[in-house]
């Protein structure tokens, strides 16, 4: 297909005029959703773009994410009550109307569009526009052309903070939609659109509002992900110079949705081929649609795809070879020799910083909160290296070296003393889990699980709950986990998982739970059936186990999706287990039935290197820890949102087989 690009020149003074337009009165904010600057006029101005080559004649839309229900990679659309349908937010004053009624406003040949006011919305509702159809103007500016209904582009507009629209928007500034803009939406928001008209998260769910705030700061990253005004990727976060955005891979995806936007249309070659390699439940028809569908599945058709990429692309540079197309943000500088992680109901990512004795917290939108050095100076860190977040938002940890338990407050306050908790058995202890009583557990390389309570008392004697001498089989525990039961699920590096109950009883029998695969078994994690999932470092495979014991994965567990010593594993909100894949360095996704969903080699996205550990957020972001690099690794939009932190998808009163809300949208 021939490219035919306006001149530098032109497209310069095109994008001149575009921003030299915008919101009068408002600084542009790409920050947390709460920085909310001044605005004093509204006038929403912007420019619509095929391959940075304007098109005329599109229909712009506004439209609300749904906040009633959920959707997401196989969810339907849904119309009528509990819907999960976007709203049309353009009111009668808007001068078009389309066959159902909805408002759109029409780009001029210079690709310029104008919104001066005429909508309504809901404050806190998400807000995004909507491009379909119109001329690529494949001859040129002003010449005629051939429509193409294919060519549909998305920009995030953020919260609308007031239903008055000279107040609406304090994260908007002039728009450019085009490819990379539709790149950043799509990815941001793939654990709740499915398709680019039915995009939402419920507002509250079992009293609690942990879904609007994963979908608010969905929103926010796609702002952060791309410049809203040039149109063009963000080459680090805004509030974070060191966290650095995949320029080269979006440039890479919007190439492959030029292909198509700057075409004839769908019997065009470069729409057949996009389609085609985008095809799910259904074959998309419109370049927004198929986006949406790379970045829900961005292990499958690679090179199909990548082939659509060529030098004569509107976006350089661009990747020529590629295993998958995840994006991962990398995080630098403060970091040193990361292990594990945890998100809190905010969608902040707490990281044990072991060599810098520190705790590092970046918040949702990447900014570092916990300054150049971290929390914890004076609170007994020493080799931290588990980490978890209670019900306060208060974040606990071990310290490896100094055989203690440290507690930060939400805001990085030492609240456990200038040496931590020590005594009751912890001795080099690793892994760390809260129960809903808000009570600590904590696996001891050295045979005991240590219990406390909230304020730090030990729970499990001086000795802490031990295999030895009780016939528990415990010998070396390393990872745990909490079920719905208020049973502690523990690795032991003996081949063995041990159970224990509430109160430190061995329920796993003389021997602990053996077989199944288990060899050097490390990350642990418990869905929301009850069920414990095991990765086995030196076995290469996830042994899973039902409440009961028994296995469900096999003699020798699930192998596949290129598993190799895997470290970790966390479950989304669809039950999918997520596994930290150091040999591989790579991030695999296996279903809950354990058949591998990344491919054979998972996903590689911001060039992981040995990475550790691995949390998901209330957005879908996986958030990975890498050993060799000294890098945090945030890979946008990959998993399916589930509730954070871990403890809040337990239940206030046990169940008898242990199942609980672990592993489910918030």
């Amino acid at each position: 297909m021939k490219n035919y690009p306006l001149s530098f020149s032109y497209v310069a003074s095109l994008l001149g005029v575009a921003l030299s337009l915008g919101l009068n009165g408002c600084s542009s904010n790409f920050g947390d959703v709460s920085n909310t600057p001044t605005l004093t006029t509204m006038h929403i101005q912007g420019i619509v773009h095929g391959g940075q080559q304007p098109i005329s004649g599109a229909h712009v839309y506004m439209y609300a994410a749904s906040t009633a229900a959920y959707g997401g990679n196989g969810i339907a659309a849904k119309s009528g009550t509990g819907s999960n349908a976007s709203t049309s937010l353009l009111t009668a004053a808007t001068e078009h109307a389309d066959s159902k009624g909805l408002h759109y406003v029409i780009t001029n040949a210079a690709g310029s569009f104008d919104i001066n006011g005429d909508f309504a919305c809901t404050p806190t509702t998400q807000v995004y526009l909507y491009s379909t159809g119109g001329n690529p103007q494949l001859a040129g500016v002003g010449a005629g052309g051939t429509v193409n209904s294919a060519a549909t582009l998305l920009a995030v507009v953020g919260d609308c903070a007031s239903a008055t629209p000279s107040a609406a928007f304090p994260n908007a500034t002039t728009v450019s939609m085009n490819e990379l803009s539709t790149v950043a939406a799509a990815y941001a928001l793939a654990g709740f659109a499915t398709d680019p008209l039915h995009i939402g998260a419920p507002s509250a769910v079992s009293g609690h509002s942990l879904s609007a705030i994963g979908l608010a700061n969905a929103f926010n990253m796609a702002l952060n992900l791309v410049n809203q005004a040039a149109g063009t990727p963000n080459a680090t976060l805004p509030l974070n110079s060191k966290a650095v955005v995949p320029v080269t891979t979006i440039n890479t995806l919007g190439d492959i949705l030029a292909a198509c936007v700057n075409s004839t249309g769908v019997s065009s070659s470069g729409c057949n081929t996009l389609f085609t390699n985008t095809t799910y439940s259904t074959k998309p028809t419109d370049t927004a649609t198929a986006a949406i569908n790379i970045a829900q599945h961005p292990g499958t058709n690679v090179s199909n795809l990548l082939a659509l990429a060529t030098n004569a692309s509107p976006f350089q540079t661009f990747l020529t070879t590629a295993n998958d197309f995840s994006i991962g943000i990398n995080y630098t500088g403060t970091l040193s020799v990361p292990f594990e992680i945890a998100v809190d109901d905010a969608g902040n990512a707490w990281v044990a910083n072991s060599v810098a004795n520190s705790v590092v917290e970046f918040s949702s939108a990447g900014k570092l909160l916990s300054g150049a050095n971290g929390y914890g100076s004076g609170g007994g860190l020493n080799e931290p290296f588990g980490i978890a977040i209670d019900g306060s938002g208060n974040a606990w940890v071990t310290n490896l070296q100094g055989n203690s338990v440290t507690k930060l407050s939400s805001t990085g306050a030492v609240l456990s003393g200038t040496n931590g908790y020590t005594g009751g058995g912890l001795d080099e202890p690793q892994g760390i889990a809260i129960d809903s009583s808000g009570d600590v557990w904590v696996a001891n390389v050295f045979d005991a699980v240590t219990k406390l309570s909230s304020t730090g008392a030990l729970l499990s004697g001086t000795h802490g709950y031990t295999g030895s001498g009780t016939s528990g089989g415990q010998v070396s525990a390393q990872a745990i986990a909490i079920d719905g039961a208020g049973n502690a699920w523990v690795s032991d590096q003996n081949n063995l998982v041990t159970e224990l109950s509430s109160t430190g009883a061995f329920l796993s029998g003389t021997g602990g739970y053996s077989g199944g695969g288990l060899d050097s078994p490390d990350g642990i994690a418990i869905d929301s059936l009850g069920d414990a999932w095991v990765v086995n470092v030196e076995g290469k495979s996830v042994t899973k186990f039902s409440n009961t014991g028994a296995f469900l994965s096999g003699t020798g567990g699930d192998t596949g999706g290129g598993l190799s010593f895997p470290e970790a594993i966390a479950i989304d909100g669809s039950g999918n287990a997520w596994v930290a894949n150091s040999g591989g360095n790579s991030v695999i996704e296996l279903s809950s039935a354990g058949t591998a969903l990344s491919g054979t080699k998972g996903y590689t996205g911001g060039g992981l290197s040995f990475p550790e550990a691995i949390a998901i957020d209330g957005s879908g972001n996986a958030w990975v820890t890498n050993l060799d690099s000294d890098l945090v690794t945030e890979m946008i939009g990959i998993a399916t949102p589930v509730i954070t932190p871990i403890v809040a998808g337990l239940p206030a009163t046990p169940t008898a087989k242990g199942t609980s809300n672990l592993g489910t949208r918030p």
